[in-house]
Order: structure tokens, then C-alpha cells, then sequence
């Protein structure tokens, strides 16, 4: 098998999902609907948040830093990859490729352990409530956001290095939508296998103990739930974890398919559909989710359209 030099330049090529589907026009127009509403949504949201003071609560600011990782995430790859079919040009080049990589996995890490403090501030605003701005206050907080961006970028940046670091093959079309750990490790040559490892020992201890966690705060939560006396207020509380665990089954889902699953048991077909899923979907679906049944965020939404976009009427 004849070697590829990187240095060269020429970079790889992206056989993504728009070049294996039947309806490409209608796949990439999809793609650009669900991207600007990404954008429109989040940024909406955000904006919200950080305007209304109302809102100035921890789980008001840990749902800011989830609309700002779903406004950046499908910002990696989507413009280029609409731009790419258009222009019918699938290269990327090799820095680009490692920096693709080491975005998506830094924003994902990421999201996916603020999804875990998330359902915390959850946990101890209805298990705690009398405590909760002691457990939740602003420094707290912040410690969660920066942990959950310090460790998730340096578990990208070794990833990135290492995966980028092996020899790859003169054969160097991705069949993948974007770059990723496995459809590349696929072009290497040499042995992956105690990498393979590493990676899937990653990806367990950032998915699947984050998600441990967020079972267990959830069963906590359902006892407390149970034995509350008002019904309104069980109604309020499930509204809430409702949205959360929706988010969170959407993501981990498909993050748990594509970075803990053995690559034996899915396609690159597969593959494909699964990171469209988590990179654009569910950053598309993310803000409606947590804001069509909040009365307060949509109050917030009312108020700060009225105030900032709304014409107001002239009096004569």
C-alpha cells in the first residue's frame, strides 16, 4: 500500500451523505433549512437570555451555553459543505481536516457534559429548592462551563494530534460528511487498533458516565416528584425535565452510536446520517424544545421582540 505524504497538500476528499443520496438537491436544500434555523433559533434564544433579566438564573445561563454550542456546531462544517456541492468540490485540506476534527469533537465534548451539570441544577432546584442559589450560585456555575470547555478541549487537542499523526494511505476519500475520528482512522496506514481502544474508552468516560450521572439525578428527582403534594407543581417540574431528557436522548443517542458502538455494527451510510443527526438536527431542534412549553422563555421572547423589533405606534 503506497503512502500519501500530507505535507504535500492535496488533502482529502469528503464523500459525504449529499454524494450518496437519490435526492441530492432536496437533501442539501433540507440541510440549509434546518442550519438557518439552527442559527436563527439559538441566536434568538441567546439573545433572549442575555437581554431579559428575568432570566438571570443558573438554568437560564447553562441553557445560554447550550444555544451558543448549538449555534457554533453545525457553523463547522455546514457552510462548507453546502458550498462544496454547489461548487462540486469535496477537498479539504489536511490542517483544515484536523482543525474540522478538532472543533467538532471540542464543541461536543463539550455539549455533552454541560448537558450532564444541567440536569444537576435540575436536581437540586426541585429535590434542594431551599438551598438552590447556595448549590447554583454564579461561581459555581461558571466552574461548571469552564470545566466542562477545559476538558473537553484538551481530550479534543490529543485526539486531534494523535489521529493526524499516523501515515495515511495514497486512497484518501472520506466517506464521511465531515472529519472524524473513525471514517479517517479507516485511511491510516498502520496498525489502530490500541488507538481504536483509546478512543472507545473516551468515549465511554465522556458519554456514558456523564450519562450515569444524569440518570441517577433524574431517579432522585422522580422520588421527590412522586411524593409532592401539589399537582401543579409536579406538572411544572416534569414540563421541565421533559425538555432536558429529550435533548439529552437525542445527543447521546446518536453520540453513543457513533463513538462507543463497535464500527463493525454501522455503515459509513449510517455514519453519515447519524453525525447529520447530532451536528445539525439536534441543534436545529434544541431551542424549540426547550422553549415551546416554558412559559417563562416564551414571556421573555414576547417582551424582548416588543421592546427591540416590534415598530412601535406613533401617537398624533
Amino acid at each position: 500500500m503506497e503512502y500519501w505524504n500530507s505535507t504535500l497538500g492535496s488533502g482529502f476528499i469528503l464523500m459525504g451523505i449529499l454524494n450518496d443520496s437519490g435526492s441530492p438537491e432536496l437533501l442539501c436544500a433540507t440541510i440549509t433549512v434546518l442550519y438557518m434555523l439552527a442559527l436563527t433559533s439559538n441566536g434568538l434564544l441567546l439573545l433572549v437570555i442575555t437581554v431579559d433579566s428575568r432570566l438571570h438564573v443558573p438554568m437560564y445561563f447553562l441553557l445560554g451555553q447550550l444555544s451558543l454550542m448549538d449555534l457554533l456546531f453545525p457553523s463547522v462544517f455546514t457552510p462548507k459543505t453546502l458550498m462544496d456541492f454547489l461548487q462540486s468540490e469535496n477537498m479539504i485540506s489536511f490542517g483544515g481536516c484536523a482543525l474540522q476534527m478538532f472543533l467538532v469533537l471540542t464543541l461536543g465534548g463539550t455539549e455533552d457534559l454541560l448537558l450532564a451539570f444541567m440536569a444537576y441544577d435540575r436536581y437540586v432546584a426541585i429535590c434542594h429548592p431551599l438551598n438552590y442559589m447556595v448549590f447554583m450560585r454564579p461561581r459555581i456555575c461558571w466552574l461548571m462551563v469552564a470545566t466542562a470547555w477545559i476538558l473537553a478541549f484538551l481530550s479534543a487537542l490529543g485526539h486531534t494530534l494523535y489521529t493526524m499523526h499516523y501515515p495515511f494511505c495514497k486512497v484518501r476519500k472520506i466517506r464521511h460528511l465531515l472529519c472524524e475520528i473513525p471514517p479517517l482512522l479507516k485511511l491510516a496506514c498502520a496498525d489502530t487498533s490500541r488507538y481504536e481502544l483509546l478512543v472507545y474508552v473516551t468515549g465511554v468516560t465522556f458519554l456514558l458516565m456523564p450519562l450515569s450521572a444524569i440518570v441517577a439525578s433524574y431517579a432522585l428527582i422522580l422520588c421527590t416528584v412522586l411524593h409532592m403534594p401539589s399537582n401543579e407543581g409536579k406538572q411544572k417540574a416534569l414540563v421541565t425535565c421533559s425538555s432536558h431528557l429529550t435533548v439529552v436522548v437525542m445527543y447521546y443517542g446518536a453520540a453513543t452510536f457513533m463513538y462507543v458502538l463497535p464500527s463493525s455494527l454501522h455503515s459509513p451510510r449510517q455514519d453519515n446520517i447519524i453525525s447529520l443527526f447530532y451536528t445539525v438536527v439536534t441543534p436545529a431542534l434544541n431551542p424549540l424544545i426547550y422553549s415551546l412549553r416554558n412559559q417563562e422563555v416564551m414571556g421573555a421572547l414576547r417582551r424582548v421582540l416588543g421592546k427591540y423589533m416590534l415598530p412601535t405606534h406613533c401617537t398624533f
